[in-house]
């Protein structure tokens, strides 16, 4: 299973070796930054599994980094854990209205931290959780290499599997064709975009066995999304 990479925002550098320190120890892939407005650069870079976001940091505040962070499409999804000192109810209904998954109140014990991180990415995706990658009635046996649809074995070529498991990894994501590209074929191909197209239809005419409605959403000038409810 592929390392959970986490984006750690928090300004008191005690805190933040600390933390740093334990999940590693868990073997998260963390990038930390103090700033507010680095994180959301760091955040565009390179998309991460989860955020751990203190409310008050340098430069913009962690609730206005949270607001951007959901206006964004690359990481309207990913999910957000808010740390603070600030233990009014008040502020916690607005850390959770602005967008936060969760929301931690200082102090905390980092064993406690990182089995509420756990909570919310098995909540919020299952994927980095487990070998089995679940959506609807799509499973996904990562160490097997075995897919089913509603019980039904799914027969699919290597980068159909591919492709399936990275749309598993982020349920309800839209991802354009050049996104699926470097996810899937690597930044180094040279296959041209709507080669894409030729293996999403491989994709589709391999799950949609029988009358199963079609899982895979195609988004007019956007590209494709998994999505159950499309």
């Amino acid at each position: 299973m592929a390392r959970v990479k986490m984006l750690l925002v928090e300004d008191d550098a005690a805190l933040a070796e600390l933390l740093v320190f334990h999940f590693k120890r868990e073997d998260f892939e963390v990038t930390h930054t103090p700033d507010g407005e680095e994180a959301l650069l760091l955040a565009r870079e390179s998309t991460p599994d989860i955020v751990l976001l203190d409310w008050m940091v340098e430069g913009i505040s962690g609730i206005e980094v949270c607001r951007r962070l959901r206006r964004s499409p690359e990481t309207a999804n990913v999910p957000i854990i808010m740390l603070t000192a600030r233990g009014e109810e008040e502020d916690r209904v607005r850390g959770l209205e602005t967008g936060a998954d969760d929301y931690v109140t200082k102090p905390f014990s980092p064993r406690e931290l990182v089995a509420r991180v756990g909570a919310v990415l098995r909540r919020v995706r299952p994927a980095l959780a487990g070998e089995a990658l679940i959506y609807a009635d799509i499973e996904m046996d990562t160490v097997g290499h075995k897919v089913r649809r509603a019980g039904e074995v799914v027969s699919l070529g290597p980068t159909e599997f591919r492709l399936l498991k990275h749309f598993l990894e982020h349920p309800g994501w839209v991802f354009s064709r050049e996104r699926l590209l470097d996810a899937v074929w690597g930044h180094d191909s040279d296959i041209e975009s709507r080669t894409v197209d030729v293996h999403i239809r491989r994709l589709r005419k391999a799950i949609n066995i029988g009358d199963r409605p079609d899982i895979i959403r195609t988004v007019r000038s956007a590209g494709y999304s998994l999505d159950a409810g499309g």
